[in-house]
């Protein structure tokens, strides 16, 4: 009955002109969903919006009249009782590094400062993580093809984001010739889809999924304020299978309290046709789905425009989205003149779960990442680079603009470092901070009054920050490479101008006076080579001022003898975490190693490039001891003296044993 009474609605889709179904204050797949208003305006007819895509496919058709977008579903589900968690408040432990007070990030491990929520290799373990005494596995669920990415907690709640295919046969009746139906075989449908899986963990020892949603596309990033995880999700259309109307290429969506796999028909269209929007002057090239959940109900509210996602920034109160708008190109590949690239910032407000479209605005040139971004006193921020380090011709620039709420561009400071390109930034209140990069590491102090921004003062030493992390109001972290020119020969004879990276650098930067910043301290780790995820992952960080402590995880590379060459690349010779003690007057002492890594032999059967499941890649500490992460297992070490005190070893993924043998390949299963 259910395939039949799903076959008689989508044949009524067709007709009705490529608008779905979905009931207003009606139950479908179990679920309500009510329709809120929207003022905004959106596609006129089906037809129009499947004309957006297919011109944007053939490089023809370029802007839109103006945005639209899709009308919110709610979605209202029981709500289950949660209780309080039981870690006491007094209990002393780091959270995750994040770039907002207040405004959450998922991340592969989270504590509660009694329990520790993690995945590795498909597996979520919930650990008790304190007394130190006491740590032990509780439980864990295996995630089987579910691959989680990443994790909020909330009380007695854990909410993983991930990613999830499914495969489904399809065969189709052909007309009947004679008294034979003839079944015409297709092509199997796939689905790859973003997923959310809601855990209850009230009972530790029994963590149960009580909600999944997949929503066709990929998963781009995700914040939680209070009760409620906002995440973004990108979806390419459905070009592959030849669509004749729009509802072919809309991203497709499942929601339930079911824990089995979804069958094809549980799954529906996101939106009508008619209610999805789109952004001025950006290619229908994908779908942006912006969608929120509660930790406590399960409760999902979204909203669909067409674009794509590349940074998010988020605020307590407001979401931005970034997205590149390519410039224009001619017959041979060249830009259009005066029409370049830039970037286009959409603004929801973000409400106890409810998303609200306000404004879109843009911006040129692109943006390096999510801290090339930020909001302060109704003013947004942004830091951009045009054009590229190698067009000799037209050399890059790096500039700052301020937008007001509306996102309408109201002062700037353009044509910083011309050649060079932004590498890392922060902006702090009323300031903000800048390290552009090609030979050496210019870091700029910026006054950000919207009425007259300018440079205040820079720094010009060798070598980049990847990122920037403030010590205080007036010092700053740097963490990226240390540098060394290249020869003038081979610069002649590449004509390029550039440096050879080195080892990894840390710098506290003092920029008291903001008209002349100065380098207070410097370390350098390892040689060429040397690797840290911390360089592009904030959340590898871990920093406590009033502890004096910094952790960060190194793959150290160091060259044996004598160096020959600036270019020369280390050997390995460690992976872990490096714990430092850090002050304004001692800079970076070194405290001590941590490993994961027992056997120092497994570093000579290494190549080019060192990685293990043993690799350290997340350290938190409560109360006095450092907890460090990998996909092999949780360490325990005094947080002072650094002794090992417990592993807690994680399940590993057995992997067969693949034996070559003339033509035919035999698979071993490990014992």
């Amino acid at each position: 009955m259910k395939k039949t009474l799903i076959s008689m609605i989508l044949m009524l889709i067709v007709v009705l002109g490529c608008q779905p179904y979905i009931p207003q204050d009606n139950t479908n797949n179990g679920q309500t969903y009510v329709i809120k208003d929207n003022n905004l305006p959106t596609f006129s007819s089906g037809k129009e919006l499947l004309k957006a895509f297919e011109d944007a496919q053939q490089n023809r058709g370029r802007g839109f009249p103006e945005l639209a977008i899709f009308k919110s579903f709610a979605t209202t589900a029981e709500s289950a009782p949660v209780t309080s968690a039981d870690a006491s408040a007094s209990v002393d432990f780091s959270e995750t590094n994040i770039q907002v007070a207040g405004v959450d990030e998922a991340d592969i491990i989270k504590t509660d400062g009694e329990y520790i929520y993690a995945v590795a290799q498909n597996i979520l373990y919930i650990i008790k993580a304190y007394p130190a005494s006491q740590v032990e596995i509780v439980s864990q669920i295996d995630l089987d093809r579910f691959s989680p990415r990443e994790l909020f907690i909330q009380k007695n709640r854990v909410l993983i984001f991930g990613s999830q295919s499914y495969e489904f046969d399809i065969q189709e009746p052909t007309p009947i010739i004679g008294e034979i139906l003839r079944i015409a075989p297709r092509y199997p449908s796939y689905y790859s889809t973003m997923a959310v899986k809601l855990i209850d963990t009230s009972i530790k020892t029994q963590p149960k999924i009580i909600k999944t949603i997949d929503i066709e596309g990929n998963y781009l990033t995700s914040r939680k304020i209070d009760n409620y995880a906002y995440f973004v999700v990108n979806t390419y259309p459905r070009y592959f299978d030849n669509p004749r109307d729009c509802v072919e290429i809309l991203p497709k969506l499942y929601e339930s309290a079911s824990t089995l796999d979804p069958q094809q028909e549980d799954f529906i269209p996101i939106a009508r046709c008619t209610d999805i929007g789109y952004i001025e002057d950006v290619k229908a090239s994908q779908f942006i789905t912006i969608a929120s959940i509660s930790l406590e109900s399960g409760e999902l509210e979204k909203q669909v425009i067409v674009g794509s996602g590349e940074n998010v920034y988020a605020s307590q109160n407001n979401i931005y989205i970034a997205q590149t708008d390519y410039a224009n190109y001619g017959g041979i590949g060249n830009p259009v003149e005066e029409d370049e690239e830039k970037t286009v910032i959409t603004k929801f407000a973000i409400e106890n779960g409810d998303i609200f479209y306000q404004n879109t605005g843009s911006v040129k040139g692109t943006i390096l990442n999510q801290f090339s971004m930020d909001e302060f006193e109704n003013h947004f921020r942004i830091a951009t680079t045009r054009g590229n380090v190698w067009d000799e011709p037209q050399k890059s620039t790096n500039n700052i603009y301020i937008l007001n709420q509306d996102l309408e561009q109201v002062s700037e400071v353009e044509d910083l470092a011309p050649g060079e390109k932004i590498y890392s930034v922060r902006f702090m209140g009323k300031k903000g901070y800048i390290v552009t990069f090609k030979k050496v590491d210019p870091l700029f102090v910026i006054d950000l009054d919207p009425e007259d921004p300018s440079v205040l003062g820079k720094l010009k030493i060798p070598g980049y920050s990847d990122y920037l992390h403030p010590y205080d109001e007036n010092h700053l972290i740097g963490i990226g490479k240390d540098t060394v020119e290249a020869e003038e020969s081979l610069q002649n004879q590449r004509n390029l101008n550039f440096a050879w990276y080195q080892g990894i650098k840390m710098a506290i930067f003092d920029v008291s006076d903001v008209n002349n910043p100065i380098e207070l301290h410097k370390v350098i780790i390892g040689d060429r080579g040397t690797e840290s995820e911390a360089l592009h992952d904030h959340k590898a960080f871990l920093f406590d001022k009033e502890k004096n402590l910094l952790v960060l995880p190194i793959t150290l590379a160091k060259i044996k003898g004598e160096k020959s060459r600036d270019n020369q690349y280390g050997d390995f010779v460690f992976q872990g975490a490096y714990v430092y003690d850090l002050t304004l007057k001692d800079g970076f002492q070194l405290r001590g190693e941590v490993s994961h890594y027992d056997d120092p032999e497994i570093y000579l059967k290494s190549g080019y490039y060192f990685n293990g499941d043993a690799n350290i890649r997340r350290s938190l500490y409560i109360e006095n001891f450092l907890y460090t992460f990998s996909n092999a297992r949780l360490q325990l070490n005094n947080l002072k003296t650094l002794v090992k005190e417990k592993i807690v070893p994680f399940k590993t993924q057995e992997k067969p044993i693949i034996y070559y043998e003339e033509d035919v390949v035999t698979i071993q299963s490990l014992p």
